[in-house]
């Protein structure tokens, strides 16, 4: 699966920019050759307001279509970005493959991992241990006795 990269959500907006940029220079053609006066039997003349109006609404619709499209790929972006981690052995999904967590990190970042233990965990760590040793030591006394 790719991501949609900041350089493909720009080129969306740019293609939808130019299209739109097009339904206007045809709007201010067609006023001006007189199309409606052609097929509609209008006034003949440049009409002004006709064609303001007519900029108008579809320069609000771009605007509309622009934000809301820039909007639904900004977002799909930060959702791609989640990383894929299996619930139960904790591989990472990757381009189709389940990778465990070292081998993505290898693939995705060029960098070797090592492991290590963080504070919360080596305090819960230490005192399971020093439970241990004293149910250990409690047991060794009693069986003396």
């Amino acid at each position: 699966m790719t991501h949609p990269s900041p350089r493909s959500a720009d080129s969306i907006l740019r293609h939808q920019s130019i299209a739109f940029s097009v339904i206007i220079f045809f709007i201010w053609i067609t006023e001006y050759i007189g199309v409606p006066h052609l097929l509609f039997d209008e006034a003949a003349g440049f009409n002004w307001q006709r064609l303001l109006f007519r900029t108008g609404i579809t320069a609000l619709v771009w605007l509309i279509v622009h934000v809301s499209t820039r909007r639904l790929v900004k977002r799909l972006h930060e959702l791609e970005e989640f990383l894929l981690i299996c619930s139960w052995c904790r591989k990472v999904g990757h381009k189709g493959d389940w990778l465990m967590l070292e081998d993505y990190f290898n693939s995705k970042f060029a960098t070797e991992t090592s492991h290590g233990i963080c504070p919360d965990c080596a305090e819960k760590q230490l005192a399971k241990h020093r439970e241990a040793m004293r149910c250990a030591a409690v047991t060794k006394t009693d069986a003396k006795h």
